[in-house]
């Protein structure tokens, strides 16, 4: 153990780790993202609010218990930079780190106390193929290390390709992403308490989708959460 604590510590020395968002040199003990960035990050605390914004964005769209995102998400920000390292340059190690502090604070919410099963919000496989992975995978296996709550990436699925929403108008979300859902087991569902996961809601269209679909199985209950809310 040692021996290789000092191996470590030399690599470390020639090759130092830095920050995913801010660049600088990462101390021992920090792991991808710097202690002054996570500081730095905006909490929302919606995970202890009942009737919070996120939650509100769904009234009269499905029924869901209990929503919540963990930061805020803002333009030309730190986290933007981690969100689209996260997404698009291979470092899903970001989405399991956000992942354990977002699971660690629902682990002691009242409102999260019940839940069952954990579903991240599928990707297209040609999108997936293509990516590599799932960054909600990521995000809910950090959730579920700190929570002690399973996954499943296998029951919900999307079986139809569709567009990226990032240009799209909250008309056009919803027709993008409406009725592409599919529940594949739906004995492995049933009669459960679902979080699902997803990294960054925007206009919940692609959550409301996933949510509509899992609700039409027998005495399921879903609950939300994500890494951010796109601050407007």
């Amino acid at each position: 153990m040692l021996k290789t604590s000092y191996i470590k510590d030399f690599i470390n020395l020639i090759y130092p780790e830095t920050c995913a968002a801010c660049g600088n040199v990462l101390f021992n003990q920090e792991k991808l993202i710097c202690t002054k960035c996570l500081y730095e990050l905006p909490k929302t605390n919606f995970h202890l609010e009942k009737d919070n914004p996120v939650n509100q964005i769904f009234w009269g769209r499905a029924e869901i218990e209990n929503a919540t995102a963990y930061y805020y998400f803002l333009k030309a920000s730190i986290f933007q930079k981690l969100i689209h390292k996260l997404k698009y340059k291979g470092l899903k190690e970001i989405g399991y780190e956000l992942g354990k502090l977002l699971g660690a604070e629902l682990f002691s919410a009242e409102l999260y106390k019940n839940i069952d099963l954990i579903i991240p919000v599928p990707l297209h496989p040609k999108r997936q193929k293509k990516r590599g992975y799932n960054q909600s995978d990521w995000i809910a296996m950090g959730i579920s290390d700190q929570m002690n709550i399973p996954i499943d990436t296998k029951s919900l699925y999307r079986a139809v390709a569709t567009e990226t929403q990032t240009r799209k108008t909250k008309l056009e979300r919803w027709e993008n992403v409406e009725s592409i859902f599919k529940v594949r087991n739906e004995e492995a569902v049933k009669n459960k308490h679902i979080l699902l996961i997803d990294d960054v809601l925007t206009t919940g269209s692609t959550i409301e989708a996933c949510a509509v679909t899992l609700l039409k199985v027998e005495n399921v209950k879903v609950s939300v959460a994500t890494i951010a809310i796109t601050k407007q």
